[in-house]
């Protein structure tokens, strides 16, 4: 219940994922700390061409040592998110629910393109002030860089949220979060309420890299391959001997950390089941560090991100655990605009000069606060 005396703001939150299948935008309203309330949410997908670009920036990002630079086609590729970001938020702001409200502040997550933390450096792409001009509103972006340079992993960027979700609905304690975007992160809330947070391995992307590899397709729509095919358990095996599946939380990894070069010679079905099952299980081997550490397992796993979707991961993931593992949607929680409504969140506590990332959900040094505020400069523009 939101606190009469606590002042409230209307946010805007963006989120474009390592998946590049589109943005998703959220409205909130919200205090920055426990209170938050979805108003509405679209999506706004990218086409082929500009899936192209995005991935072709990924590749042109490799090996970057300057966050400023734009290599290859960054430059492109972070036009195309700027336009593309705004026309989610003029679709969110004229839609029914939308037009209800006016945002006091837009959270612009941007498109991460290179994330190299041991060297102290991440990079996502999208021009925060030219999305501020166009709506006459304050922008926070570049929300993962003040993290990455005292030494944090800079993701997962979400577990204050999916805190303040927990207190919201008085969910059990522990609980485990588990967002399956491009890539897996877990975030876990102690009985004590403290959180640990961690990527734990690939989520969608080396699915939707091998179905599109193999057959054009974009993704396994609701895992109708994975379950026709059969799991490859010896490269299911290899793959997770990556020391990275072991090393202790908080830790994080790109996009592009591993590939599909282990299934490429498996069939549709085939590939596609293995993979799927890689996802699942090294979330199962992520909860199970952390029942180690908190000597409790979760109450129950609360799984967001288009991952939901897909049954045969899901279904590998309820086998693998001994706890209840629910989509959020079935909280009453829309799981597929949550990292769009956290950064709407995290925006609004950037402005209060709170806390987005702590000690143990990124290994940040302390407590730290991020993101860059940008006002408007001018008239909004009309277009």
């Amino acid at each position: 219940m939101a606190n009469n005396d606590v002042k409230m703001s209307i946010a805007v939150g963006l989120m474009s994922g390592t998946s590049c299948d589109g943005v998703d935008a959220a409205l909130i309203e919200t205090d920055g700390a426990q209170f938050v309330r979805p108003l509405a949410a679209i999506f706004r997908p990218y086409s082929e061409d500009e899936q192209a670009l995005l991935r072709q920036a990924l590749v042109d990002a490799r090996g970057m040592t300057d966050r400023a630079a734009r290599p290859g086609a960054l430059a492109d590729a972070e036009r195309l998110v700027t336009q593309a970001h705004k026309e989610a938020v003029e679709t969110l702001l004229a839609s029914d629910k939308g037009k209800k409200h006016h945002p006091d502040v837009i959270g612009f997550h941007g498109q991460t393109v290179w994330h190299d933390p041991a060297n102290r450096l991440t990079v996502q792409i999208g021009d925060g002030q030219a999305l501020a001009d166009a709506f006459g509103v304050p922008v926070v972006y570049d929300f993962r860089a003040a993290d990455v340079a005292l030494g944090g992993q800079g993701a997962p960027m979400v577990p204050v949220y999916h805190s303040a979700i927990q207190q919201q609905l008085e969910l059990p304690l522990p609980i485990a979060f588990v967002n399956i975007g491009g890539v897996a992160n877990i975030t876990f809330i102690g009985a004590s309420g403290m959180m640990t947070a961690f990527d734990s391995g690939p989520g969608n992307a080396l699915i939707n890299d091998f179905v599109r590899g193999k057959a054009g397709l974009d993704m396994d729509e609701g895992g109708k391959l994975g379950q026709t095919g059969s799991i490859d358990y010896l490269v299911l095996a290899t793959i997770m001997a990556d020391p990275y599946f072991r090393k202790p939380a908080p830790k994080s990894i790109d996009r592009n950390a591993f590939d599909i070069s282990a299934v490429m010679d498996k069939s549709l079905e085939d590939g596609a089941a293995t993979l799927a099952a890689l996802t699942a299980e090294t979330i199962a081997l992520g909860l199970e560090h952390m029942e180690q550490l908190e000597r409790h397992p979760a109450e129950m796993v609360v799984v967001c991100g288009g991952g939901q979707h897909n049954q045969f991961l899901m279904d590998q993931l309820r086998g693998a655990l001994e706890m209840p593992v629910m989509p959020a949607d079935d909280l009453g929680w829309k799981g597929d605009t949550m990292e769009a409504e956290a950064f709407g969140y995290l925006a609004v506590r950037s402005q209060l000069g709170m806390p987005l990332t702590y000690p143990g959900t990124t290994g940040v040094p302390k407590p730290t606060c991020g993101g860059v505020l940008v006002e408007p400069v001018g008239d909004p523009d009309p277009s």
